[in-house]
């Protein structure tokens, strides 16, 4: 029958310190050292005694005032994350619109249109975009109906 040995906490503590200061370069190599038999025995030890399995992890205190301030924080991400799709759907309907007037309107080329220069001297050149808006709202209030549809069969797909 196998005899057991039982080690002291010390001795533990010891062949675990040894190992973690790296005086014995691995554990098989403690195990030969101090005459361990078991395969497992040193690792075990290791694993209840050493500190390396606290390296690599973050402990974390928090108050009660801090998990609320979070969870208020994270509840607020949501709501910004929300606004920024519907921001984004939104910006995306407008530049559908933009381009149904501007093909409405017969505009070809919308870039183009956008970057066109204005001529410095009267004020009717300073604001060449109220005429334009006027144009644009004309065009907005014949074709409106046409354009909701169009719109609404867009967001329907």
């Amino acid at each position: 029958m196998k005899e057991t040995i039982r080690y002291s906490e010390a001795y533990k503590m010891e062949v675990v310190r040894a190992i973690e200061e790296g005086a014995v370069g691995s554990i098989t190599q403690a195990r030969a050292k101090y005459g361990i038999g078991g395969a497992t025995t040193v690792g075990r030890w290791v694993r209840e005694y050493g500190k390396n399995h606290l390296i690599g992890k973050v402990i974390r205190v928090e108050t009660a005032d801090e998990k609320s301030e979070l969870k208020k924080l994270k509840q607020r991400v949501k709501v910004l994350e929300k606004t920024l799709c519907d921001s984004t759907i939104d910006l995306a309907i407008e530049r559908a619109y933009i381009d149904i007037l501007a093909e409405k309107a017969g505009i070809e080329d919308l870039s183009a249109f956008k970057k066109k220069p204005t001529s410095s001297g009267s004020k009717d050149d300073e604001q060449p975009e109220k005429g334009l808006r006027n144009h644009s709202e004309s065009t907005v209030s014949a074709s409106e109906d046409e354009s909701t549809e169009l719109l609404h069969g867009a967001e329907t797909v």
